[in-house]
């Protein structure tokens, strides 16, 4: 191994990062096929997703690279201008460019980035270092893929399918600020292995485990009521059957809470582990920023990677 990659893959954390001389730079890539209707909500939020990445590790973005597939012959390509449009307006939000980039013709559309960051080498935000006591801290709702399988059936409300946009199109940078200014023990985003999912993986890294109270954990409107109806697309259920090995549920946590616990999510929020000591700095900068900030548990000593889940 190069001894100047000083993050690879060995933990599964958010993006690799390499020292350059005195700084070091962060590298992520990302894509997916849409998961909203609209094509240039669906750029703005596969830009926010792989933005992400470098949040979660408290780096800067530089600047990206598009990468999009898309079916030419059978959809008109003012909807492919539209995806693009959409990335380039959460770039500009995020301050950087998209320089370039490449296209192929596909079956379907899928869209994404390749994201160069910078992050200060004395400063990382990895997953693998969270200690027991550690409080966790979530910083946008959860249920973007219920959310998304019941637009694919017509069920999902209007004014829920808004508000996850909304959400998925956020930014992690201000809730990266104030993960920063507060000093974290570690930090992931919550994307496609779902909160439960991330949150293994971070404990796994560590070698700790965690307790979760499901009550406290944020959902965007109408996930719940959808989860109840049994509406739960394939990728969370996968969650569910992987991931439940290393969860523990206690009897008062229903059905459709642990299906939420397992979704997979999009364009989430960050995860933060930080000492208790430090949270309320934490809370506060967040809600500084009009961030939100849900402390939903703890670090604990245990089985590395276990998970007890409570009401």
């Amino acid at each position: 191994m190069d001894p100047n990659v000083l993050v690879g893959i060995a933990t599964n954390d958010d993006a690799a990062v390499y020292r350059f001389g005195d700084q070091a730079l962060l590298a992520t890539v990302d894509l997916f096929t849409p998961i909203v209707d609209d094509p240039f909500d669906f750029g703005r939020i596969a830009a926010a997703n792989a933005l992400s990445d470098v949040y979660a590790m408290g780096g800067r973005p530089l600047f990206a690279l598009s990468i999009i597939g898309f079916p030419a012959k059978k959809l008109p390509l003012d909807m492919m201008a539209a995806i693009l449009r959409g990335g380039a307006a959460v770039c500009g939000e995020a301050g950087i460019a998209i320089v370039g980039g490449h296209s192929i013709d596909d079956a379907e559309p899928k869209y994404g980035l390749a994201v160069t960051g910078v992050v200060d080498p004395a400063r990382i935000v990895r997953n693998s270092t969270a200690r027991p006591g550690d409080l966790l801290v979530l910083t946008k709702p959860i249920g973007t893929g219920i959310l998304a399988q019941g637009v694919k059936l017509a069920r999902t409300p209007a004014d829920a399918l808004a508000a996850a946009v909304a959400g998925m199109a956020a930014l992690n940078r201000d809730a990266c600020a104030a993960m920063l200014e507060a000093g974290p023990s570690a930090a992931t985003d919550v994307t496609g292995f779902g909160l439960l999912g991330h949150l293994h993986e971070v404990l796994h890294a560590s070698g700790v485990a965690a307790e979760v109270q499901a009550r406290k954990v944020p959902l965007y409107p109408g996930a719940r009521a959808l989860a109840e109806a049994g509406v739960l697309p394939g990728g969370s259920k996968r969650n569910a059957e992987y991931f439940g090995r290393w969860i523990e549920w206690g009897v008062a946590v229903d059905g459709p809470a642990r299906a939420l616990l397992t979704d997979a999510q999009t364009s989430g929020g960050l995860l933060v582990a930080i000492a208790e000591d430090r949270l309320t700095v934490l809370l506060e900068g967040l809600r500084r920023r009009g961030v939100l900030g849900a402390e939903i548990g703890r670090v604990v000593s245990g089985t590395p990677g276990q998970i007890t889940v409570g009401e």
